[in-house]
């Protein structure tokens, strides 16, 4: 039995995550399983590059991101749905955020997208590849 899943997108191209977004919604549907959605900003932290942005730089961009994942899954899903949908803005490295999202909320299910792998990645992304790899739950891998 489902009762969780957690669906990872990447907001900086919508179009790209629109048919993983979907299809983790028709599968929550279909299980009447509660559907959550992260999305992961970078950290650029105390590194040389965060040095390079204002100090509010991280703040404000969470703040966007959260109001494009919602806006992003409004739209794909409809407003009925996505008021049911859990929204994560997480900050970090990709894979370790799901991982970390996934086991927070119990997630039962990760569905992801894997997209323009380069021929090192053997046909799955590096960040879809490292969930499949560590993830404790099943993933379910859209292309």
């Amino acid at each position: 039995m489902i009762n969780t899943i957690l669906c990872a997108i990447d907001i900086s191209d919508p179009t790209e995550d629109k048919q993983v977004l979907e299809r983790a919604a028709k599968m929550a549907a279909l299980e009447e399983a509660q559907l959550d959605i992260v999305t992961v900003v970078p950290d650029f932290g105390l590194s040389l590059v965060g040095s390079f942005f204002d100090q509010g730089h991280h703040d404000e961009a969470l703040t966007k991101a959260k109001a494009l994942l919602n806006s992003i899954c409004a739209t794909v899903l409809g407003d009925e749905v996505n008021a049911k949908v859990r929204h994560v803005v997480a900050t970090g490295k990709v894979y370790d955020e799901i991982l970390k999202t996934a086991a927070a909320s119990k997630a039962d299910m990760i569905v992801i997208g894997a997209h323009a792998p380069e021929l090192g990645d053997f046909l799955l992304g590096p960040n879809a590849a490292r969930v499949v790899r560590h993830s404790r739950c099943s993933v379910y891998v859209v292309r």
